[in-house]
């Protein structure tokens, strides 16, 4: 593949990352525009990520059976238009409606894109290190969101953050026209439709029950209806796709040590760094008394170390493995929300923050891409489709969670700085788990094997 192939797949991730965190900064203006509560709000950052985790699962399965490219670029073009109109629209209910035909979009770019990545390099080293630069892009996009947004909103409209998606989606569009290697050939298998139906209604109520619990209380009847239906929907969901010939979700995966850990410590990275994303810029313009414009720059701490961090993640894997580096990298994450609690109501001064900043945002991109590799490893040529889905739906949803879980904390709790450092523990404690999981995958030294064909095969 040619190096602007790569950087074409890459500028498509990038794109659909950074939407999730560019209109962060821009919730208090965008609240003051349409008239909205923090339950709108979460909603309308919520709504993006539902679709996208609950759907990444479908695209993985889709770009296993068609044409990559051309689902590729359908998804871009699906972007650029939902964008355009997320920018137009006058009312939240309408916001809310076209990011979560947004978020659909960025199912079918994300798992097509890294399945492109994958047919394109067929040596391992050269197909690492693309995979690596792929996942880097998407911790550079998180972590320039909330800047870019901040620079938009203030310099023209929060309507901005939406627009900018457009002239990057035709750039993308422009340059994957050709010298983009696909496979020919596809064997067209059956869907797993009441897998996907209740995947979404899972996801969904979950999101439902913890977001609303944050102004209607965890007791509330909707909060424990959505409780109860997540359970049994999950519950649904393992049964058919243990019983079904061809699930979204093969089962038989999760046999294998190193696909499993890597699932679930992207999940535990996501969920913390992204509800964070949603809570610092509230607490700069709330409690500090920052303006759009400073609050993002409060920020480019975490953007200013991406570039370094995403170098020595890729120095590290091949110098180390990618084990190691993940557990570097998530040690990191660990330190950084330690030192972020010294977060106080107008205290310290903001060149305390510069540090934990810093560590965050090395810590973050350098276990981010050494996790990608980790699961994309774990799995055949044949079903790289499914395992990029999910992994991307595993860490959407632990985006999901997050910004619901702390929005709802924050929401409940009368003061802000205490709901902020409940946050900050509970990201510590997510944190700690995933470190412990990937020093028991270094204990066990289970080695990157590509144990799923034989787990299929066993199944059918």
């Amino acid at each position: 593949m040619k190096p602007i192939s790569l950087f074409a797949l890459c500028l498509g991730f990038f794109m659909v990352i950074m939407d999730v965190t560019i209109i962060n900064v821009a919730l208090p203006t965008l609240a003051i525009d349409l008239h909205t509560t923090v339950s709108w709000l979460q909603w309308i950052v919520d709504g993006y990520t539902l679709s996208f985790a609950g759907l990444l699962l479908t695209a993985g399965h889709l770009s296993d059976q068609f044409n990559t490219k051309t689902l590729f670029r359908l998804g871009v073009i699906i972007f650029a238009l939902t964008s355009l109109v997320c920018g137009l629209v006058s009312s939240p209910l309408l916001l809310t409606t076209f990011r979560l035909l947004q978020g659909i979009a960025a199912a079918i770019i994300v798992p097509t894109s890294l399945a492109l990545i994958h047919i394109g390099f067929s040596e391992q080293t050269a197909r690492s290190k693309a995979i690596a630069i792929w996942a880097t892009t998407g911790g550079i996009a998180a972590a320039m969101g909330p800047v870019t947004g901040a620079i938009l909103t203030s310099a023209l409209s929060w309507r901005a953050v939406f627009f900018v998606n457009v002239p990057i989606a035709l750039i993308c569009l422009w340059l994957t026209k050709k010298d983009i290697k696909v496979k020919d050939q596809r064997i067209l298998k059956s869907f797993d439709w009441p897998g996907q139906a209740f995947a979404i209604l899972s996801i969904a109520t979950l999101a439902l029950a913890i977001i609303e619990a944050g102004h209607l209380g965890w007791k509330a009847p909707l909060v424990m209806a959505s409780f109860v239906i997540f359970s049994f929907s999950t519950l649904i969901f393992i049964a058919i796709e243990t019983r079904s010939k061809a699930p979204m979700l093969p089962l038989t995966f999760f046999a294998v040590p190193t696909f499993t850990i890597g699932i679930i410590c992207g999940l535990l990275l996501n969920f913390g760094v992204y509800g964070e994303f949603f809570i610092l810029p509230l607490y700069f313009q709330h409690l500090r008394g920052y303006s759009t414009l400073i609050t993002g720059l409060a920020l480019t701490p975490l953007t200013i170390i991406m570039p370094i961090a995403s170098y020595l993640s890729g120095r590290l894997i091949h110098r180390i493995g990618v084990k190691w580096t993940a557990l570097f990298g998530l040690l990191l994450a660990t330190i950084g929300f330690l030192c972020l609690l010294i977060a106080g109501e107008h205290s310290p001064a903001y060149y305390y923050f510069i540090l934990p900043l810093l560590i965050v945002g090395l810590g973050v991109p350098m276990a981010m891409p050494a996790l990608t590799v980790i699961v994309m490893h774990s799995v055949t040529s044949d079903s790289v489709g499914l395992a990029s889905g999910a992994f991307n739906a595993s860490r959407q949803l632990g985006s999901l969670l997050g910004v619901a879980l702390f929005g709802s904390i924050i929401a409940s709790t009368p003061r802000f700085i205490v709901g902020m450092h409940i946050t900050l523990y509970i990201g510590i404690a997510t944190y700690l788990l995933a470190v412990f999981l990937m020093g028991s995958l270094l204990r066990k030294g289970a080695g990157e094997k590509r144990q799923v064909t034989a787990a299929l095969v066993k199944q059918n």
